[in-house]
């Protein structure tokens, strides 16, 4: 069979419409992905075998629900008091992909030494309403969580991880009332720039990132406001304006966030610290008996010193 040129020419036409439509669609469907991470909830936290509630991760302990309003959403939260009625109010961020029962393991570690700690759920999350943006509007959310939960002349800290990390690096690095109001920051796994987690969940979950993932997180960029350069995102050039404490708790075999992420924000910060956890990964630092033991020490001293009062700035 031969062919002409024109028929040859309209050969790779039709490939270069139909790469073209692929193309489309994968970008497409990565902005989908990260913008809609997979819902945790109670039950996917029974499924795994881990508490579903405060009630349950602490021996039956009575807590609150209630609702957060924020940016035109009811954010669910739960609020547990502490052991130490003198200790900080400390508020917990998740991460991409996670929701606020993320909070639960962690959370044995911090109540003995907190007088209250509060527990967000950031929109596109768990069972809160709306869209994931990446760690660029979720500020608002911590900002109006921290209006709401400050207390007159007690200290307080922000817990994040991962993407929460980021969050709570970003508020504390504002010039305002918001920023002023935090006393210490712990931020456990975070990463510089956006697109080091992004181009690392798809490539663990085995899905394509190479020619997506670029014009994906640049039209993102420009729906969220930051333009498609993400200027301005980087967590290590924020820890630099910190005037708050910053713990950093980061795996040393982290296959989300590097470690060398990690190692530059805690660098940067005027005062970080940085407890690297040795053959520590993304999401073991908290269910690896030996990760958190060193883990809930760190954290522990951090707080401790907070409510007594002499991280304070």
């Amino acid at each position: 069979m031969r062919f002409d040129g024109a028929s040859v020419l309209g050969l790779a036409q039709l490939l270069a419409i139909g790469l073209a439509v692929y193309l489309t669609v994968l970008i497409w469907y990565t902005m989908r992905r990260l913008t809609r991470p997979p819902r945790r909830t109670y039950a996917s936290a029974i499924a795994r075998g881990r508490p579903g509630d405060p009630g349950e991760a602490l021996d039956g302990r009575e807590y609150e629900s209630w609702l957060l309003r924020s940016r035109g959403r009811d954010l669910p939260v739960w609020d547990v008091r502490g052991d130490d009625p003198d200790g900080a109010v400390v508020i917990m961020v998740h991460g991409w992909g996670d929701a606020r029962v993320g909070a639960l393991t962690r959370l044995p570690a911090i109540v003995p030494v907190c007088s209250r700690v509060v527990m967000l759920e950031l929109p596109g999350h768990g069972e809160a309403p709306g869209t994931c943006s990446l760690g660029t509007r979720e500020t608002q959310d911590l900002c109006a969580l921290i209006e709401r939960v400050k207390e007159d002349g007690r200290a307080l800290g922000v817990f994040g991880w991962s993407l929460g990390a980021g969050v709570a690096i970003a508020v504390g690095s504002g010039d305002d009332g918001c920023a002023r109001s935090i006393d210490a920051i712990i931020a456990e796994a975070p990463y510089r720039l956006a697109h080091t987690p992004a181009r690392n969940v798809l490539r663990n979950a085995n899905l394509p990132h190479r020619a997506n993932l670029g014009p994906a997180l640049a039209l993102l960029g420009v729906r969220l406001g930051v333009g498609p350069s993400w200027r301005g995102f980087d967590r290590a050039s924020l820890a630099a304006k910190l005037a708050c404490p910053l713990l950093v708790i980061h795996g040393s075999d982290d296959e989300v966030c590097p470690i060398d992420d990690a190692r530059e924000i805690a660098r940067s910060a005027p005062r970080g610290e940085l407890c690297e956890i040795e053959h520590g990964r993304h999401n073991d630092l908290w269910t690896d008996p030996e990760h958190s033991a060193k883990a809930s020490e760190a954290v522990r001293a951090l707080l401790g010193r907070l409510g007594a009062g002499s991280e304070r700035s």
